[in-house]
């Protein structure tokens, strides 16, 4: 199935045989401190800068209705965030994951994307759009 909003994700996550337990890293882009000129006036431009994660979350595919829902709910958190990264996390033999099963599989998303290696999660932006990022 081709992802191309986050729609499609929860779909493809409702679908699964196993239940699905969906993690979520909220980033901001940030210019980082030793930055060259030509990465500020990128930056200035909407391109490049470094990922920061402000704050994670998990959910069940089946307690997100839509994406704005995420967007609200990640509202009361008090963060500004510019993408969120996407996995999920299977049960098995009919099981869903508890959250304290998805603490350790978030806490590894969260230091992935600090070292720039998220190529195995899926970044949205703030509409719910999938978006590729060039690393």
């Amino acid at each position: 199935m081709n992802i191309s909003s986050f729609d499609d994700l929860l779909q493809a996550a409702r679908q699964q045989s196993t239940p699905q337990r969906l993690l979520f890293v909220f980033v901001t882009v940030e210019l980082p401190r030793d930055s060259t000129s030509a990465q500020r006036e990128n930056y200035l431009a909407g391109q490049g800068g470094s990922l920061e994660p402000v704050m994670s979350l998990d959910r069940t595919a089946q307690e997100l209705h839509s994406f704005a829902a995420l967007v609200e709910e990640s509202a009361q958190f008090g963060h500004d965030w510019r993408l969120v990264f996407v996995a999920a996390l299977a049960g098995n033999v009919g099981v869903m994951p508890t959250s304290e099963a998805a603490e350790k599989p978030l806490q590894a998303m969260v230091e992935a994307i600090k070292a720039g290696t998220f190529g195995n999660y899926i970044p949205f932006d703030r509409e719910g759009y999938a978006v590729q990022l060039n690393h």
